[in-house]
């Protein structure tokens, strides 16, 4: 199992940050859309690495055309020397529609369609092909040659797709070259139902399991002092946020804890945002993190997650130092 780290974006720190965690021995390094872009985080950070993956956890896809992904990844791809993992992720309808201010509808094949076309676009550049992709959602027809930079030596970067719900899983099957799995998740839910989904896919495509890597930024709350078990409250409540969204109910369906979600989703709408933590149940964190002494967290990641998950990654929620970090990277690399 590959572990990476997570980078954000300070311009005084992320060169530094990515190469002290590059020289830690971490295999790649993710960097969130939230509220900063994820590619200029990753470029900042390439310079000052030579070895780790650096990956998008996410680029909001819907946010932007095809051909502006196709385009900044493609430059992220050169300057990397190509180890950029491109992660796409929807998002909800709200955020689209209401902070994007884009179209939203049918997200599964919408995204299916945008991976497409962009791979569409880097053959244009890269193998000279005519660019003529016509879908349903998004058109490519015209690149001339002034706007076309050329092959990259590197070729196109890995594209992963973030999924919660079987279909969006089935795509990533289907087109991606891995699957992002997102943090409100549980063992049973991936054993059950995300594995299946993402073989389903695959079979669509023809290809086997090892053509898609599985990357999951996993929640973990140690139970050691104080100052760790703080990681406990943000972790609830971070479990309670996203258990107020309704297209993840699914999950909670799994487990049935179903009436969690209208109760949540209310109380979201009230901004009752640090009272909802207090729904979260010991079962309920158990279920969606890693819980124990630092010590044996990255044994307990690997019993739970070994044959299931390719990269692991530490969600930030969990208030950890750097060397309970690295202890925990330690642990699991060994195997």
């Amino acid at each position: 199992m590959l572990v990476d780290g997570a980078i954000g974006f300070d311009a005084r720190d992320v060169a530094a940050r990515a190469a002290a965690l590059e020289a830690e021995g971490f295999d790649g390094l993710w960097s969130a859309e939230t509220g900063h872009d994820p590619l200029l985080t990753l470029a900042l950070a390439a310079p000052a690495t030579t070895r780790v993956a650096l990956g998008t956890a996410i680029v909001v896809a819907f946010g932007r055309s095809p051909l502006i992904t196709a385009t900044m990844a493609n430059d992220l791809q050169l300057l990397s020397g190509g180890r950029l993992l491109l992660g796409l992720g929807s998002q909800i309808k709200p955020h689209i529609e209401k902070r994007y201010s884009m179209p939203w509808s049918h997200p599964a094949a919408r995204m299916r369609e945008y991976v497409l076309a962009m791979r569409a676009i880097w053959a244009s550049w890269h193998e000279g092909t005519r660019l003529f992709f016509r879908g349903e959602f998004y058109r490519h027809t015209l690149m001339t040659p002034f706007f076309n930079p050329g092959p990259n030596p590197h070729g196109p970067p890995k594209v992963f797709v973030a999924a919660v719900g079987e279909r969006m899983t089935e795509v990533a099957g289907e087109v991606a070259d891995g699957l992002l799995v997102h943090p409100f998740t549980t063992e049973r839910y991936l054993r059950e139902v995300t594995l299946p989904a993402l073989e389903r896919g695959l079979a669509t495509s023809g290809r086997g399991r090892d053509a898609v890597q599985v990357a999951l930024s996993g929640m973990v709350v140690a139970e050691d002092d104080d100052a760790r078990r703080r990681g406990a409250l943000e972790t609830r409540r971070q479990i309670a946020f996203y258990a107020s969204t309704p297209a993840y109910r699914g999950v909670l369906d799994l487990h049935g804890w179903a009436d969690l979600q209208p109760r949540l989703n209310e109380m979201s709408r009230e901004g009752r945002w640090e009272e909802m933590g207090e729904l979260i149940d010991d079962e309920v964190l158990d279920a969606f993190s890693v819980v124990g002494p630092v010590e044996t967290l990255g044994r307990a990641v690997l019993e739970r997650f070994s044959g299931v998950v390719d990269r692991f990654s530490v969600y930030p929620s969990a208030h950890l130092g750097a060397g309970d970090l690295d202890a925990i990277r330690a642990r699991i690399q060994r195997g």
